[in-house]
């Protein structure tokens, strides 16, 4: 846990994440001989090691939410957690895990294998503004990208904001079930605004074992970032083809609605179950099927489906945390 905990000791918010990006290009020249780094107009630091028709590829984002990062900041490590803490000030500090789990992954994943692509982007936190203005060729010979960046620790992300992020072949592939993860709709990040951009091959956002993102009391379950690890090395050693994906269900399904007023519908319905949360698909369909005639059977099922879906997260969620501050507490 070293190199982790010498990445929570930088503090590195949004649009300030040069001490970072310099660390890092530190670490790869003592450490992974032979990788070649650079960096683009934006600040986004890129970074190859070997030679390959294909690559596996993992994203991450360098910068963090928190603005409280004391000089006597340090990061206290017990038996199961981490957390950050200044003795001086006698009061808790976030570590910024979102997202330097993910970094820490990548690092470690970067000196194991011979071949692989590393992209970190800056400004995640504040739109994603680094990665919205990437260099998609960098991704043009990649078999897949992963982005360890999600609270928890059983979440896989394959759908952001009704995008579809990767195919049913690639998560047949991965094997995650027996790491215990989940298919579920996240929130937006990189790996949303790269398929925005035109990313052709399937990707995935995964839980890394960080909780309480964006606050003082985040905190990181060593074991359930080390599962992440695990599972990220078992795709980049089994999963050697390429595994193409273009997001097509908004021109297929969508036509006649924009984002914005899609958003909307997504709203009213959205409330409408927090009102009722007895009302089935049928009813959804009976209800708004004749103000919104664009939207078909399966939209109204989707909806009704990721509704409870994200319902019965936050109620994990809100267990976990609470027996995580147990432990923090103890």
């Amino acid at each position: 846990m070293e190199l982790l905990k010498q990445l929570y000791k930088i503090h590195s918010p949004s649009g300030n994440e040069r001490t970072m990006k310099n660390f890092i290009r530190r670490c790869v020249r003592k450490h992974i001989p032979g990788a070649k780094t650079r960096t683009d107009k934006m600040g986004n630091l890129y970074i190859i090691k070997g030679i390959a028709q294909t690559y596996p590829c993992i994203i991450a984002h360098l910068d963090q939410v928190q603005r409280n990062h004391s000089k006597d900041f340090i990061p206290i490590e017990t038996k199961e957690l981490i957390f950050g803490y200044s003795p001086r000030n006698r009061r808790q500090e976030g570590l910024g895990a979102d997202d330097k789990n993910g970094i820490w992954i990548a690092l470690r994943c970067l000196e194991k294998y011979a071949t692989l692509k590393v992209a970190f982007f800056v400004e995640e936190e504040t739109g994603c503004r680094g990665s919205s203005q990437t260099d998609m060729d960098f991704f043009k010979d990649c078999r897949f990208v992963i982005q360890p960046d999600r609270r928890g620790y059983q979440d896989l992300i394959t759908n952001i904001g009704w995008t579809d992020l990767c195919s049913d072949e690639f998560l047949k592939a991965i094997g995650y079930e027996q790491f215990g993860y989940q298919e579920t709709e996240g929130a937006m990040t990189d790996i949303l605004a790269l398929k925005e951009s035109g990313l052709e091959v399937s990707c995935i956002n995964l839980s890394c074992g960080y909780y309480e993102p964006h606050t003082d009391n985040e905190f990181t379950v060593k074991a359930d970032l080390m599962n992440c690890l695990h599972l990220i090395q078992h795709i980049i050693e089994n999963c050697t083809e390429i595994y193409p994906h273009t997001n097509t269900w908004e021109t297929d399904n969508r036509t006649g609605i924009n984002d914005w007023e899609y958003e909307e519908i997504l709203t009213e319905i959205y409330e409408m179950l927090e009102v009722d949360e007895t009302l089935s698909v049928d009813d959804l369909e009976f209800m708004y099927g004749r103000y919104y005639p664009e939207l078909r059977r399966k939209d109204f099922e989707r909806i009704y489906m990721d509704y409870h879906g994200l319902k019965e997260k936050e109620e994990q969620d809100y267990g976990m945390q609470t027996l995580c501050s147990k432990e923090v507490c103890r």
